[in-house]
């Protein structure tokens, strides 16, 4: 089930799983402030950086991003970097008890420490650990009862578990499971009613249930359906004016909606996207007026008020470009490409509560990368 060749797809989902905890993080600031400048890209430092890499992930904890294994084209990384955007400073994550190298894993942030799961290494894995910052240790997770091992999954905290679902290994899977880090302890997902098995697909959590769309499976999907953890229960999302199939897309959740946009279809690079209401059930297609490039392998931040895309590729094709798309006026404004960081696709995006964050990801020119972005809408 690994990917091979430049198109790899590791962050979203990542990033996309990311930000699904991370990217309504605490700040001073935020993105209204008439006195603070506006669409503007500042450079993230590169002293003392990770090293370059694609398939990581990144969490934001609230004051910085941590980034976390991946990918250097030629081996598996089992190492990572807190950054401080307040500094412009990066501190290097320990290896001591840390996971082993992988990359196509998960990860998401508790509140209090970053916990990271599954992945590859050359076999599949069904191991991680929970990175604490204020002791700077790891711990490893349970394995009892954990969900098979795989990669390209999806990861959504709740609150107070972690709900890991789909991914691949051998065979793509429709499998997941809780992982409860007070008590250390897996629950098994249901399996009846639970959608098609898929990979390459997004999650994100409600407030109160968790949402996967889209992917790969026996072909491209437009399906999806909600889980409840605290009923163990399933059920289908509608079809009806759903956005067409597609995987590797982009997902966020806004408070009351979710809204994916862009990915790839078997065919094609997708230029579209959509707006599904769990509470009615209905899809709402998104403008194209203005919207991004037709793009896979992108990122997407939810900033309070926009959904911000950036990145990805329409091979041959990488862009360091993106856009925000305001759903109460249904519009698209370009982000500025002064100062961008340079083109690439899976990187990772974290919100801090007044930027995004972009870091990592490959482009054929320069390979993988140890560069980023703090993007001020």
């Amino acid at each position: 089930m690994k990917r091979t060749g430049s198109i790899m797809f590791a962050g979203v989902l990542i990033c996309v799983l990311s930000l699904l905890v991370s990217c309504g993080g605490n700040s001073d600031n935020n993105n209204n402030d008439n006195n603070k400048p506006h669409d503007v890209w500042t450079a993230v430092s590169t002293t003392n950086a990770p090293d370059a890499r694609d398939s990581h992930t990144a969490v934001w904890t609230g004051s910085e991003m941590i980034v976390w294994g991946g990918w250097t084209g030629g081996s598996v990384l089992g190492t990572g970097g807190r950054y401080n955007p307040a500094t412009d400073s990066w501190t290097a994550t320990p290896t001591t008890n840390a996971p082993s190298a992988r990359d196509g894993h998960s990860a998401v942030w508790s509140g209090t420490e970053m916990i990271i799961w599954g992945g590859y290494d050359g076999t599949y894995l069904n191991t991680g650990g929970s990175y604490k910052p204020s002791t700077n240790s790891w711990t490893a997770t349970a394995t009892t009862n954990a969900p098979d091992g795989r990669q390209y999954h999806t990861a959504v905290w709740t609150g107070t578990k972690m709900i890991v679902w789909g991914g691949g290994n051998t065979v793509v899977l429709a499998t997941g499971g809780q992982y409860n880090p007070g008590t250390s302890t897996w629950t098994a997902t249901a399996t009846s009613n639970a959608p098609e098995a898929r990979i390459f697909h997004t999650a994100v959590w409600t407030g109160a249930k968790m949402i996967v769309w889209g992917g790969d499976g026996s072909d491209y999907l437009n399906t999806g359906a909600s889980y409840n953890p605290d009923t163990n229960y399933w059920a289908a999302l509608s079809t009806t004016n759903a956005p067409g199939k597609r995987a590797d897309h982009a997902a966020v959740w806004t408070g009351t909606e979710m809204i994916i946009y862009g990915g790839w279809n078997g065919v094609g690079n997708i230029a579209d996207g959509a707006k599904y209401n769990p509470t009615s059930d209905i899809w709402t297609a998104t403008s194209t007026t203005n919207a991004p490039d037709g793009r896979a392998y992108l990122t997407a931040v939810w900033d309070g008020s926009e959904m911000i895309v950036w990145g990805g590729e329409n091979n041959p094709t990488y862009f360091a470009t993106g856009g925000k798309y305001k759903p109460g006026s249904d519009s698209w404004t370009a982000t500025s490409t002064v100062n961008a960081p340079e083109a690439r696709n899976v990187q990772t995006a974290v919100w801090t509560g007044s930027a995004m964050i972009v870091w990592g990801g490959f482009n054929p020119s320069d390979g993988r990368l140890a560069t980023g972005g703090k993007y001020t809408p």
